[in-house]
């Protein structure tokens, strides 16, 4: 590979159209800066246009409040509209990267469930999001763009505009992940955190399954984040412990911010014109400048499908040329997360080549006068991420449940028996067991269930 590459890498927390009143706009200002003022569109204009004394935090109200950050796409028809502009010819074909490649989406879906308060009009529903984008890629599969996952933690009063840091206290995590094997036939090999918002819950959740993790917004001068409320002391997107620089880490196991012996990688990401950890072109000639001293840099940058992304990528793009410029041997390649982290995995662990993907077989074991109904799952080629494969199962009354393999001696076999203590075979609509490698390679195996008989693979 050539060392002297920056992979540009913009992933989008794909949430759906986002709503926000005018009174809401104002509740946020309270919540963010602790600045009480009666709603007025009047008002909302002077403070854009920093006429009003906030006592030194009229740029970063300014911001806050800016045309671009708050002009939401809230129905799904103006996102419609920004999908046709940024699948454009015109537009993917306009400034490709040193190797002649197109503008890449990473499109991480988030599912809006288990929400009682929906005052920012949320779309709702297992998979909803995630369909829309799936058809949107189908129809343009000439792109590179992929799904990857996003997820946000129950808020403490169940609204569906907030975020919280838990997920022990979440189990839609579970019942998502369920349904994305089972119903869609998929499951993540990337990352990105709701908010940016990492804990030791999330991360050993992670640890388990998924190998790629594209959050840490670290950023050399935090005083914008410690100067408002919403994100002072680590309220949310807390990595001011974690790399500065544009490569990646294994976390440590108590601190996900620290390097560390974890199994999955982390990416740093930074926000495009917004208050909080921006993409600055210091930022982007640093990128370069790493990558000018043989060290490749993957460049993760953060974006919502509910803001206009054909604003932010050409203000990307602009930014990108500036530092081409200053750093001429440097190559730059816009690209999807996976294929950006096993590249620089590749350079890291001095690998030319990666091994065969992962593969996995599932068999079945009939009841007999010794033993109960089981499944025993073998990992055939490559190596399981982690301490066992997602196992994913519907019942008959389309309840959807994950549980834990049982273990055996040898480290890549694991069993599931059928009895008392689990779930009665009769009960069994579907299973599905997905599995990643290292390198974000995913196999999944879904079998179907008819009584005692052998079930069938599809």
């Amino acid at each position: 590979m050539n060392n002297k590459t920056v992979y540009i890498v913009h992933s989008i927390d794909t949430e759906g159209p986002l709503y926000e009143s005018l009174e809401a706009k104002f509740q946020r200002l309270d919540e963010a800066f602790n600045i009480k003022l009666p709603p007025s569109k009047n008002l909302l204009e002077k403070l854009k246009n920093k006429k009003v004394d906030l006592k030194g935090k009229e740029d970063a109200v300014s911001t806050l409040l800016s045309n671009h950050l708050t002009n939401y796409n809230d129905t799904w028809k103006k996102i419609d509209k920004m999908i046709k502009n940024i699948f454009s010819k015109n537009f993917r074909n306009s400034d490709k990267d040193s190797f002649g490649g197109k503008w890449v989406f990473n499109w991480h879906c988030v599912d809006h469930v288990g929400y009682k308060y929906n005052p920012r009009r949320r779309t709702l529903g297992y998979n909803k999001i995630f369909d829309y984008y799936q058809n949107v890629l189908k129809k343009n599969k000439n792109y590179n763009d992929q799904i990857h996952w996003h997820f946000h933690p129950m808020s403490i009063y169940n609204e569906a505009h907030r975020c919280a840091t838990s997920y022990v206290n979440s189990p839609e995590l579970y019942q998502i992940l369920c349904r994305r094997i089972l119903d869609r036939n998929w499951f993540p090999s990337v990352h990105r955190a709701g908010f940016h918002t990492e804990r030791p819950d999330s991360n050993w959740f992670l640890e388990q399954w998924i190998p790629f993790d594209i959050s840490n917004i670290s950023i050399r001068n935090n005083k914008d984040a410690d100067n408002s409320i919403d994100f002072k002391n680590g309220r949310m997107g807390d990595w001011r412990r974690a790399p500065k620089d544009w490569s990646i880490y294994h976390p440590d196991h108590d601190d996900y911010q620290k390097k560390g012996k974890c199994r999955r990688w982390i990416g740093r990401i930074l926000n495009v014109m917004n208050r909080i950890g921006p993409i600055t072109q210091k930022e982007m000639d640093r990128a370069f400048s790493q990558a000018n001293r043989n060290n490749p840099a993957l460049v993760g940058i953060a974006s919502h499908d509910f803001r206009n992304l054909e604003t932010e990528v050409n203000y990307l793009r602009n930014m990108i040329k500036i530092s081409s410029k200053k750093y001429p041997k440097v190559k730059f390649k816009y690209t999807e997360a996976k294929n950006a982290f096993v590249e620089l995995i590749k350079f890291k662990e001095k690998k030319n080549k990666i091994e065969k993907p992962i593969k996995i077989k599932v068999t079945f074991t009939k009841k007999t006068d010794l033993d109960v109904p089981y499944l025993t799952v073998k990992c055939v080629q490559g190596k399981v991420f982690g301490p066992q494969p997602f196992l994913s199962i519907k019942t008959n009354k389309k309840r959807y449940i994950h549980d834990n393999f049982d273990f055996s001696k040898n480290k890549q076999e694991w069993y599931y028996a059928f009895h008392g203590n689990t779930l009665s075979i009769s009960d069994i609509d579907e299973i599905g067991i997905a599995a990643n490698d290292k390198f974000g390679n995913t196999h999944i195996k879904r079998l179907k269930f008819k009584g005692n008989k052998i079930p069938k693979e599809f």
